[in-house]
């Protein structure tokens, strides 16, 4: 069984749900060059990560965390861990 098979049976990574949620990160107000030009990456990775097709790799989640402030946590799963609780957090 391939990897992105195995992933996707699994349910590790949502993929889509990561890239709504970078989407959402990214905001009215600035278009994906704007972005991509802030992560380093190109204009077309950032539509791809968006829709979910690409997986994203640890370096480019590092930079998307640390330039908007939230965790890897939220970037993958939409929650965030408070003390030893794992809380589901709304932007």
């Amino acid at each position: 069984m391939s990897r992105k098979k195995a992933n996707k049976d699994q349910g590790l990574i949502e993929w889509k749900a990561v890239g709504r949620r970078i989407r959402e990160l990214r905001g009215f107000d600035m278009n994906q060059g704007e972005f991509a030009q802030r992560i380093g990456v190109s204009q077309g990775y950032v539509s791809s990560i968006e829709r979910g097709e690409k997986e994203i790799g640890i370096e480019i989640l590092l930079r998307i965390s640390r330039e908007y402030g939230r965790s890897l946590e939220w970037l993958l799963t939409g929650d965030e861990w408070k003390g030893s609780k794992r809380q589901s957090v709304s932007p």
